[in-house]
């Protein structure tokens, strides 16, 4: 097929640097739904054909051109997506490959098995759906229900309202033909929509920064790397707060004028420093945190929420951590330091240094430390997804559920993809195995924790 037939449209560079990225590992969206119950299957059917009539990018198919080195997104003959049935005997093997981790629940598992399922990483590969669906039956009569995105097809803000939109309709039991959503529009990039004037950077300002980010990149401090050799993955931890710490975690941020991100950063930065066992104030060093900003609300025209693409800019700062930080002292640095960037519209005026220093770190994994291709210590979004459950869900049999991308490519160390769900703050803290090890990243996350804790408490 054609990339110049109509409909077809070609990808702006925030869109291509993701498609670079996801064939190494990282921007693998995965949607999980924990169900106690067998899923009604026409209605599950039903709610993604739902969700792709409302959506049009998600019934296109990524289509690269192999004279340019380009994407398009390109209409599809046959949009409909097939519902993959895996059973309890095959879901058991695929339980079977961590024998390391016997603890671990089979839907923290599926997870982690559906990072590596990565069809956009075929060298040879001429068009690729963007949406893929799977059920798995699991042990005790549990099942699993999937949805596999491409990042760059569907940010963490457009695949929260899609997993928000599949459980809505879900619930309600839909079948064909009873909703007739509304079609969004063919919507266009991210640069198409930066308001006039707010991308401008002189040519010497952005020869500077470029300069800079480059040379920093050789002085940052990482966690401790376990293995720099072997294949590796995406595996996660979790992050959980019940709603009473969440409730005065969210009134103390409100009290100093911060966001949670800038505490979250914080106490990562303060527990990747204690995990090394060097001593308060005998080194220096520098740790890079990345901070994600959904730019829906200041594009021009305004992007609702719902609004399926990649639709996030990037701010990235640099952090002195000596040993010894109180947990709110650094917070407000980080978080100010984030919120002053963002006031001169860093995230827009940087959006294209920083793809295109993305993509020379895939292509170059040796300008990373050990090649781990790790351009900062760790990534939070600015704000959290709220959302709130009903009785209807629980009908469905509805237990759990994660949403959350893989980062075993080009990405932090750790990518905190933080929901406030019913009150409890729930964070999917995701890294790359084995350059570490799920030991060592449970230890940092549970220091995160009890730093946090302690926080509040003081």
């Amino acid at each position: 097929m054609s990339e110049f037939e109509a409909g077809a449209r070609p990808l702006g560079g925030t869109e291509h640097s993701w498609c670079r990225a996801v064939p190494g590992g990282t921007g693998i969206t995965v949607l999980a739904i924990l169900l106690s119950r067998r899923p009604n299957f026409p209605v599950l059917q039903n709610a993604l054909q739902e969700l792709q009539d409302a959506h049009p990018i998600l019934s296109s198919k990524l289509h690269p051109s192999r004279t340019t080195g380009t994407f398009s997104f390109i209409p599809s003959s046959d949009p409909h997506v097939q519902i993959e049935r895996i059973s309890l005997s095959s879901t058991e093997d695929i339980l079977k490959i961590p024998k390391q981790s016997p603890s671990l629940f089979p839907f923290h598992l599926i997870i982690e098995h559906e990072f590596a399922r990565n069809p956009w990483a075929e060298p040879e590969f001429s068009e690729a759906q963007l949406i893929f669906a799977t059920a798995y039956e699991l042990p005790d009569d549990k099942w699993a229900v999937v949805l596999r995105l491409h990042t760059g097809a569907c940010d963490r803000t457009a695949s929260a309202g899609l997993l928000r939109e599949v459980l809505r309709l879900m619930a309600d039991g839909v079948t064909d033909g009873e909703i007739g959503s509304k079609v969004e529009g063919s919507l266009g990039t991210i640069e198409e929509y930066v308001p006039a004037g707010k991308a401008n950077k002189p040519f010497w300002a952005r020869g500077k920064d470029m300069i800079g980010y480059s040379l920093n990149s050789f002085r940052l401090a990482n966690l401790n790397f376990v293995d720099v050799e072997q294949p590796r993955s995406s595996q996660w931890v979790r992050l959980k707060f019940n709603p009473e710490v969440t409730n005065q975690f969210v009134s103390c941020c409100k009290s100093r004028e911060i966001k949670l991100c800038g505490v979250l950063a914080a106490a990562g930065l303060i527990a990747a420093r204690a995990l090394k066992c060097i001593p308060n104030d005998q080194t220096s060093e520098k740790y890079a945190v990345v901070t994600l900003v959904d730019c829906r609300s200041e594009l021009d025209p305004p992007l609702h929420a719902n609004s399926v693409g990649f639709y996030h800019s990037a701010i990235l700062n640099t952090h002195d951590i000596r040993g010894g930080e109180k947990l709110w002292e650094l917070a407000k640095r980080c978080y100010m330091s984030f919120a002053d960037a963002k006031k001169w519209n860093k995230h827009f005026t940087d959006m294209s240094d920083l793809n295109f220093l993305m993509c020379r770190a895939i292509e170059n994994p040796g300008l990373t430390p050990s090649s781990s291709l790790r351009t900062s210590f760790i990534s939070v979004f600015e704000d959290p997804i709220i959302d709130e459950s009903n009785e209807k869900l629980k009908e469905i049999g509805l237990e759990d559920y994660v949403g959350c991308a893989s980062a075993h490519g080009v990405g932090p160390s750790l990518a905190i993809f933080d929901t406030i769900r019913d009150g409890s703050l729930d964070c999917a803290c995701v890294y790359p195995a084995p350059l570490h090890s799920r030991e060592q990243m449970q230890e940092l996350v549970d220091n995160m924790e009890r730093i946090i804790v302690d926080g509040l408490n003081a």
